[in-house]
């Protein structure tokens, strides 16, 4: 009779512990499925998409980011990078996404994808007033020695690299933002900034006796960059960007910071 006893409270106690571990798992099925935070690693110094207004980091694309968040019912954390450490901290899962005038690109599709485009950007050229430089081409043309600045990574980076080529290493340096590049231009270091066209915008205004060239560099897409194995999140904040650019707040968002012309 007692090992009969023994037998029941020994299957009692495996019956125990299996149910323990199913309702362990049962719990963490449901913390991940349950996300509600929402993590978005920008750059701030991207005016007017990100900047930071006192201690806030305010802009078209903190604005979007929240909207989306309501739509999907989580709060949104925004965090401060730097530019270049974006996607590969996306890539890793240390943030769920990345904004930040962030253009679309064939390289960068390697590393990670991308939302549907909720923006267009314009690389455009900064230079001082007096410059003898009219256009890109001045910059590129055979012979030229004028120096170019550029925010690390970006696709002005990118671009005015790959156009110069060789000349690339002595002719482009690479600042961690684009305030460091535009007071580069400003105190001379160097003779040219590729920037997005509205940030280009905000620092002229910002900085006497500068200019924006006439001629348009490059026109882009920018979206919103996730790791390549979060699809479910892609998806549900690709739904909500549809419904918020159908109902018209994108464009409100976009219209409050940049006034057309």
């Amino acid at each position: 009779m007692k090992k009969i006893i023994a037998l029941m409270l020994a299957l009692l106690m495996v019956g125990a512990v299996l149910a323990a571990c199913g309702g362990t798992q049962t719990t963490d099925a449901t913390a991940d499925s349950a996300k509600t935070t929402l993590t978005m690693a920008t750059n701030a110094y991207f005016p007017p998409y990100e900047y930071y207004e006192g201690e806030k980091i305010v802009g078209i694309d903190a604005e979007v980011a929240q909207a989306i968040a309501d739509k999907l019912g989580m709060e949104l954390k925004i965090v401060d990078i730097e530019f270049d450490s974006i996607i590969t901290g996306v890539q890793t899962g240390k943030y769920d996404m990345g904004m930040a005038g962030m253009t679309v690109t064939d390289e960068r599709k390697e590393s990670v994808d991308f939302s549907d485009s909720y923006a267009t950007g314009i690389q455009s050229v900064i230079v001082p007033e007096n410059s003898p430089i009219a256009s890109v081409d001045d910059i590129l043309a055979e012979g030229a020695t004028y120096k170019v600045g550029v925010q690390l990574s970006t696709t002005g980076d990118i671009y005015i690299s790959d156009d110069l080529g060789d000349a690339a290493a002595e002719r482009v340096t690479q600042f961690q933002t684009g305030n460091d590049a535009v007071a580069a231009l400003v105190a001379g270091k160097v003779d040219a900034v590729v920037i997005d066209n509205e940030p280009a915008k905000s620092y002229v205004a910002a900085n006497e006796g500068l200019k924006i060239l006439d001629t348009e560099y490059v026109v882009e897409d920018y979206a919103i960059c996730f790791a390549k194995d979060n699809t479910e999140l892609k998806d549900k904040v690709n739904g909500a960007l549809k419904v918020l650019i159908e109902d018209g707040t994108v464009k409100g968002i976009v219209d409050k910071y940049i006034t057309a012309e």
